[in-house]
């Protein structure tokens, strides 16, 4: 049985402001000259720039799969000169954390979103920062930084292509606001809209975002045979892009998270034993990365108590401490006053193939997905960036450099 009192070394943290996420957006839009903007990624000068958000991609994913990748991994061979192959994701692992770190340009500690579901401490309840973003929160009062596009928009055309559903969504609102949206239901309409809008101006920023990948590996696992399916039409995806967009566009793909396989043997119930809930008020997060919320009366003793309570459970499966220590490893970089109270007074991160459930708050189908994230790991945090030049319809290559709209 593992020793309650270990020291349990955390993972290094995410290089935020070097090698991050959260330096794709604005270094793409530095790469176009736009003002204000720090090219951290040394991306090549350009006029265009398409960043692709494959969510659920991992780097270690990729590369295991690669031969269901033709394009990619050509591109990759072909080499990006001193741009780097591959990013840390934000913490936690999750898409709401990375993809308002890939919109702000800024680390979770100050956009706030810091986890799958987290605590509004005004509210005194866990509330969803994904499809089911809670009536009574403002997005832009919770997420209340610039986003990238705020700022490029000033200088130049800032296009996001995504699902339709997302035009509106909190999410976006939050974390992505301040570009022109266009919706398309599936990869083929993004990539002929992509192309479209791409080629109204000579000087462009655009997200394109797509879920597919996603979606399988939660519902079927990423070792399975309909995830290999979905990484195939992500590689045509990509490939369309190349084909269509105009002749020098840069390309930019990477993932927000990656995944773990989780057997149904090690996703595990913690609400149902009593001694790992004793002193929690609230519990939220992931099942990979959970925030237990501990009761305000409860004494430190106990609290220290509780912690030592979970390592003894699960011992080397997990990493167990306390909001101070994550904080203080930056985990979630500097960390504003105001989001410090939705972090957890305890974090529990996955270190093996185990996921951990509060079922008095989940619907039982939760138990049934496959796929997971939130957690520390290689497989987790690691993304891939692939950067290539669209080879697309010469009749719309960049006449001339141009930062400023008209």
């Amino acid at each position: 049985m593992a020793d309650p009192t270990a020291h349990y070394e955390l993972p290094k943290p995410p290089a935020y402001g070097k090698q991050s996420i959260a330096e794709v957006l604005e270094s793409g839009a530095a790469s176009i000259g736009l003002p204000g903007f720090s090219n951290k990624l040394n991306l090549p000068p350009a006029q265009r720039v398409c960043v692709v958000l494959a969510d659920g991609l991992g780097r270690s994913m990729l590369k295991a799969k690669g031969a269901h990748t033709p394009f990619i991994r050509a591109a990759l061979a072909a080499g990006q000169g001193s741009v780097p192959t591959w990013l840390d994701a934000a913490f936690p692992t999750t898409t709401a954390a990375s993809l308002a770190s890939l919109g702000t340009a800024k680390e979770p500690g100050k956009h706030g979103m810091v986890g799958y579901d987290v605590l509004d401490p005004q509210l005194g309840r866990v509330v969803n920062m994904l499809g089911n973003w809670d009536a009574d929160v403002d997005p832009t009062t919770w997420q209340p930084e610039a986003t990238v596009f705020e700022r490029a928009s000033q200088h130049t055309e800032v296009v996001t292509v995504s699902l339709p559903q997302f035009a509106d969504s909190a999410m976006t609102k939050a974390a992505l606001r301040g570009s022109k949206f266009i919706g398309g239901g599936n990869s083929h309409a993004r990539t002929q809209a992509a192309a479209e809008a791409m080629a109204s101006s000579p000087n462009m920023l655009m997200y394109f975002y797509t879920n597919e990948l996603d979606k399988a590996g939660h519902r079927d696992g990423w070792r399975s045979e309909q995830w290999e399916v979905q990484l195939e039409e992500l590689d045509h995806t990509i490939k369309r892009l190349a084909t269509t967009l105009p002749s020098g566009t840069t390309i930019l793909l990477t993932g927000d998270h990656g995944m773990v396989d989780v057997p149904e043997s090690q996703r595990i119930d913690f609400s149902a034993e009593p001694e790992l809930i004793r002193g929690v008020r609230y519990t939220a997060g992931e099942p990979r990365m959970v925030h237990l919320y501990l009761e305000p009366e409860l004494d430190p003793a106990a609290a220290e108590a509780l912690l030592g309570t979970w390592r003894t459970r699960f011992g080397e499966k997990i990493w167990a401490f306390t909001r101070q220590q994550a904080i203080t490893a930056g985990l979630f970089g500097l960390v504003e006053p105001r989001v410090i109270p939705r972090i957890g007074d305890i974090m529990i991160a996955a270190r093996e193939e185990l996921a951990l459930y509060d079922t008095r708050r989940v619907r039982p189908s939760a138990m049934d997905v496959v796929g997971q994230h939130g957690s520390l790991t290689k497989a987790e945090r690691e993304v891939p960036l692939v950067m290539f030049t669209a080879t697309g319809n010469p009749k719309t290559s960049p006449k001339r450099s141009h930062t400023s709209k008209r």
